[in-house]
């Protein structure tokens, strides 16, 4: 392999910080096309696991479904109940999507090299960006209370206190595992724990931390087996129920986008990020596109897993998932985090 030095001049590097984040913010808005390509993923996969055809019948493959989904929902008529909280109602899916965008400037989308230096593409860099990203996370039950809440319905209420039960436990498991990485980085920049899986990978190095923040992800972001707030034999759909159209749209395009966002997390935390061997971030040309690619590679096999979770795994029942997070998932994550520290510390050694 030829490695070619590019020179940049000496006018542009003052720019490099702005080049940067403007690529993040492109990244940023496919990451809202990756989430339309989520759904055709879901459906398709789905499809193939239980034989069926799944979307065949609008443009190849059933590539235009979305586009048919999209028309469907901007057409449907606008419903609100009359005894609902009109401010709550209309406005608690905007501040769902909002969670979203907050997360979204944090979270690196991948890196380019030039002259062998490292440019992440985010749009900020925090030097407590995983809590940040972490906290914005969280918002989402507010958004999800506003919605039940705004609705007046008993099955919208249940579904929000079924929401309550499950993150209050599974973010305590999922904030400590956080932290056990962290610890045994050095740094709360999720741009700095990329960095340091350069040789080994966290997955190998904390196993159990993994397992925990994996199972805790999933219940966080409520898919199947942990989506007892909208479970449509017991409360018809939930939080969801009263709403329709684009409201509906919103709702859950806000849902997959996190899943998205959780992938990303899931392969900058543990599965190495973007990180590439040394040859390929000198070359001039595979260092621009490699790693980047590498991380979205990792971030889609992460993807597909979770989707491929949804019809492997039974529901649980409530009880179920509140006795998995604090009777299970909250000692394993103490563990981890003891054994995390004194990685730490002998790695700092």
């Amino acid at each position: 392999m030829i490695i070619v030095a590019i020179e940049i001049p000496e006018f542009i590097i003052p720019f490099i910080p702005w080049i940067r984040g403007l690529v993040g913010l492109s990244l940023v808005g496919a990451i809202f096309l990756g989430a339309m390509g989520a759904v055709w993923i879901e459906r398709k996969l789905s499809a193939d696991i239980q034989l069926r055809h799944g979307p065949s019948r609008v443009g190849k493959f059933g590539l235009l479904q979305l586009v048919a989904d999209a028309i469907k929902l901007f057409t449907k008529e606008d419903m609100r109940p009359s005894n609902a909280d009109r401010l709550l109602f209309d406005n608690a899916p905007i501040f769902m999507m909002s969670s979203v965008f907050l997360m979204l400037v944090a979270i690196p989308v991948g890196a380019v090299f030039i002259n062998g230096v490292e440019y992440p593409l985010a749009v900020t860099e925090m030097d407590v960006s995983i809590l940040y990203i972490e906290a914005m996370s969280a918002i989402t039950i507010f958004g999800i209370f506003m919605i039940a809440y705004g609705s007046n319905n008993k099955y919208s209420l249940l579904g929000a206190f079924r929401n309550f039960a499950r993150m209050v436990g599974y973010e305590v498991p999922l904030g400590i595992t956080v932290v056990s990485v962290a610890v045994m980085t050095g740094s709360l920049n999720i741009v700095e724990i990329a960095r340091a899986q350069g040789l080994v990978w966290n997955i190998f190095l904390q196993p159990i931390g993994f397992i925990v923040f994996f199972i805790a992800l999933m219940a966080d972001m409520g898919r199947l087996p942990f989506d007892q707030n909208e479970s449509e034999e017991e409360l018809i759909a939930g939080w969801i129920t009263e709403y329709t159209g684009m409201r509906f749209g919103l709702g859950f395009f806000a849902e997959y986008i996190h899943m998205i966002l959780g992938s990303f997390l899931v392969a900058l935390l543990f599965l190495g990020g973007w990180n590439v061997p040394a040859f390929v971030a000198n070359n001039a040309i595979l260092g621009l596109i490699a790693p980047t690619g590498f991380l979205l590679l990792k971030t889609v096999l992460v993807l597909m897993t979770i989707i491929g979770m949804r019809w492997a795994v039974p529901r649980f029942r409530i009880d179920q998932v509140v006795d998995m997070s604090w009777k299970k998932l909250l000692p394993l994550s103490l563990l981890n985090l003891v054994w995390a520290v004194g990685l730490g510390l002998y790695l700092g050694a």
